[in-house]
């Protein structure tokens, strides 16, 4: 069968020779599924530059729907889109000043950390009457009940684990 190349743009694989890879390379729907993968990435600034360069569309604008999809060379974006994304550019431009500018808080400290840790943790004790009741393992919301769970995944019993006397590792 030969090597196989898979490419993750396209989430497809194909037999890989030279011939087959610069063709699927340079094809349509690589440079468009790649584009779209990219457009992920992009910053709110040069979205919003592009969108305001572009006219808008007209099919999309009377029927809410456009034949060229995010292919379509006009802007499919309403004046309260573009005036969304011109807000939240302005609040991230804000932000680096603020940043540059060393206004913003600077993240705390490990110490702040332990130190606000071992407060919790000490008011926890005091409130609550006996702390042997107290649950120091909680599951994580959304998970499925206790019973349903796989024994990797449940948590251990309050003595630990038993370990057999006559057990060897290894």
């Amino acid at each position: 069968m030969g090597k196989r190349y898979f490419c993750d743009y396209c989430d497809r694989s194909f037999q890989d020779n030279l011939h087959n890879r610069k063709k699927h390379l340079n094809g349509v729907q690589h440079l468009r599924a790649k584009k779209v993968w990219y457009d992920l990435f992009r910053d709110a600034a040069a979205i919003l530059q592009e969108e305001q360069s572009k006219k808008p569309c007209r099919k999309f604008l009377q029927t809410g729907q456009c034949d060229f999809g995010s292919n379509c060379r006009f802007s499919h974006m309403t004046e309260a889109d573009l005036e969304k994304l011109n807000a939240q550019v302005q609040e991230e431009r804000r932000a680096k000043e603020q940043q540059r500018d060393g206004i913003a808080k600077p993240p705390g400290t490990i110490e702040e950390w332990l130190e606000k840790t071992a407060k919790r943790l000490g008011s926890a004790q005091t409130n609550s009457a006996d702390p042997e009741e107290e649950s120091v393992f909680q599951y994580p919301p959304g998970w499925p009940p206790v019973h349903e769970l796989p024994p990797s995944l449940q948590a251990p019993p309050p003595g630990g684990w038993l370990v057999p006397p006559n057990l060897q590792w290894g």
